[in-house]
């Protein structure tokens, strides 16, 4: 499946699409302690060849989901963005994450949409590779990128990571990506509650971060949701206990990757993983003890 290829689902009444701004293969050790390349090698019969590489390493997506719902063009979660520098000494030089110039908007045009035509931008949570293109670099300031949005951001989070002025890997993405938005008066604060409209609502995620939601949507019956970083990987599902090493509360973020799964394989959500690897969408089943994911 090509990088740059857009995905399009339709729940109900409500037709969403995938706009992808960057896919990489990485040994993922530095995500999870357990995304070990024998750990993929184990899980290869169900990972390969969509999650998982043949020689082990893990597939991630950053892209966003761009939901139609009652009048409102809706982006779920931001992506990286263009032009920041990012400290994160993590990250593979690989995925040329310091000032990288990605194919975002030329995707989202491809799509059929333009910056000005997005009514709300709904972000799952705070960190860098979730809020980027919420501003783009133009005469050499940060400005929005979607001027007539209004961008909803849950007023727990912005509390806690505001906070985090001494620590650089979370500073510099508020003030290049999150300032600027709440300077020219965009900003709703909601809660983790929040519903938009009758088709799409937050669903209160925490563990990863203390403000974390997944968005859900609801029409005619059917069913899909939109996981953040609760999950980042399709092998958690048969290891919810597993945790990301940048959870803010490791327990309760076990417990609510297991509850959100359990809920996902009884009501057949379609689950869109936010870092799911291409198409980003599957089916959550219940196998022996835990979960699988099926595409």
């Amino acid at each position: 499946m090509a990088e740059g290829e857009l995905l399009h689902w339709r729940i109900g009444d409500v037709p969403i699409v995938r706009i992808p701004d960057k896919e990489v293969a990485l040994n993922c050790e530095w995500l999870v302690a357990e995304f070990t390349p024998a750990t993929v090698r184990r899980e290869r019969s169900w990972l390969y060849p969509a999650s998982a590489t043949a020689d082990g390493l893990m597939r991630l997506s950053f892209h966003s989901m761009l939901v139609e719902s009652q009048g409102l063009k809706i982006v779920i979660d931001t992506c990286l963005g263009n032009d920041k520098p990012r400290p994160a000494p993590i990250w593979d030089p690989a995925i040329e994450w310091d000032l990288r110039k990605g194919p975002y908007l030329d995707h989202l045009a491809a799509a059929g949409f333009t910056r000005e035509s997005i009514d709300l931008v709904v972000l799952t949570h705070l960190h860098g590779d979730h809020i980027g293109w919420n501003t783009m670099l133009e005469g050499g300031r940060w400005v929005p990128t979607f001027p007539n949005a209004r961008y909803l951001i849950v007023r727990e989070e912005w509390d806690f990571w505001s906070q985090m002025s001494d620590n650089e890997h979370f500073r510099v993405p508020l003030h290049d990506s999150l300032q600027p938005v709440i300077d020219a008066g965009l900003v709703d604060w909601v809660k983790p509650d929040h519903r938009i409209n009758s088709e799409v609502f937050y669903e209160h995620t925490p563990g990863h971060t203390p403000g974390h939601v997944a968005v859900a949507v609801e029409s005619r019956g059917q069913r899909a949701v939109t996981t953040g970083d609760l999950i980042h990987h399709p092998v958690q599902c048969a290891y919810p206990e597993w945790n990301c090493l940048f959870d803010t509360d490791t327990a309760q973020a076990a417990k609510t990757r297991r509850g959100f799964l359990g809920r996902a394989a009884d009501d057949h959500s379609l689950v869109f993983g936010t870092h799911f690897a291409a198409p980003s969408a599957g089916h959550v089943v219940r196998h022996e003890t835990a979960f699988r994911y099926v595409l």
